[in-house]
């Protein structure tokens, strides 16, 4: 039955039998007589197939829903069970926002693993709304975010103080300017991010302030990640608010400038999210890795 639950959770996540074939290394008729093997158990259907698509039932999302909470409780149980023989092993699946996962948590990752090497972390990037979504739908055990939208079932904690600035090409004319005056905005051209990133809800929230709204700035693309931000920047006069995290390398070597704004500083904080009242071992032992690494009191 673990098999078969396993299967079906394969299924249901990538919706598609190939795929779940090839990530549990079974042939795709195996995976379908698993799955008609649990039908016939439950005697009702999982999955509504229409030709090469399916689709969950209303009986497969209660099953999936038990799946998740089944499997949640064998990861803790792995790992409580290790910590008798001074054995910590166990999977953490973590998920992390754009500027954090490039920027912040791969050198805190690299020492986790040097220390505990029987601990398996999946990394999950995407941006604050995904890993939130993630998050509530138990994708995820700890989520580090760039933003807080203040779900209620979300348990948000301080991290990381960050500072975003404005910044564009050393080569830009916009650097021989002393100061950006807040009325000098409406006429850059800006690159930002997607739609649901942290980073730009926080711009929005900081620029309402002075009466400013996002739309009214002329904005020439969204791009979907940092790196790409950065890039676009070395080769154009637009200028973009970013991370100084994520930005440090290009600042060192004279690639990006930043630019001082009259009246304006935005600054923020960086999330560990987690489901209120859920906690387990190994999540604890992650953040307590953090705290110390990064000196701070979570």
């Amino acid at each position: 039955m673990d098999f078969r639950l396993k299967v079906f959770f394969a299924v249901a996540n990538r919706l598609s039998f190939t795929k779940a074939a090839a990530e549990l290394y079974i042939t795709q008729p195996a995976v379908s007589k698993h799955i008609q093997e649990l039908e016939e158990t439950y005697k009702t259907k999982l999955f509504e197939r229409n030709g090469s698509k399916i689709t969950l039932t209303k009986a497969g999302e209660i099953l999936l829903k038990h799946t998740k909470d089944i499997f949640e409780i064998y990861r803790e149980i792995d790992f409580d069970m290790s910590t008798f023989i001074n054995e910590r092993q166990g999977l953490l699946r973590l998920g992390a926002s754009t500027t954090i996962s490039q920027y912040i948590i791969p050198p805190l990752l690299a020492r986790f693993h040097q220390k505990l090497q029987d601990i398996k972390v999946n990394l999950l990037n995407g941006n604050t709304e995904q890993i939130e979504s993630a998050l509530i739908n138990k994708e995820i055990e700890i989520g580090i975010v760039e933003g807080q939208s203040r779900n209620q079932s979300i348990k948000y904690t301080e991290f990381l103080k960050d500072e975003l600035v404005l910044v564009c090409s050393s080569k830009n004319p916009l650097v021989n300017k002393k100061e950006i005056l807040l009325t000098d905005l409406q006429n850059l051209r800006f690159i930002t991010r997607e739609r649901g990133s942290g980073t730009l809800e926080v711009i929005e929230y900081a620029l309402k302030q002075f009466n400013i709204k996002l739309l009214e700035l002329q904005i020439e693309m969204q791009l979907g990640s940092t790196e790409s931000i950065k890039s676009y920047l070395l080769n154009s006069d637009c200028v973009a608010f970013m991370s100084i995290h994520a930005v440090d390398k290009e600042l060192k070597n004279n690639e990006l400038v930043v630019l001082d704004i009259e009246k304006l500083t935005i600054e923020r904080y960086f999330y560990i999210i987690t489901l209120h009242g859920k906690s387990d071992a190994l999540t604890e032992l992650f953040i307590k890795n953090m705290s110390s690494y990064y000196n701070l009191k979570l």
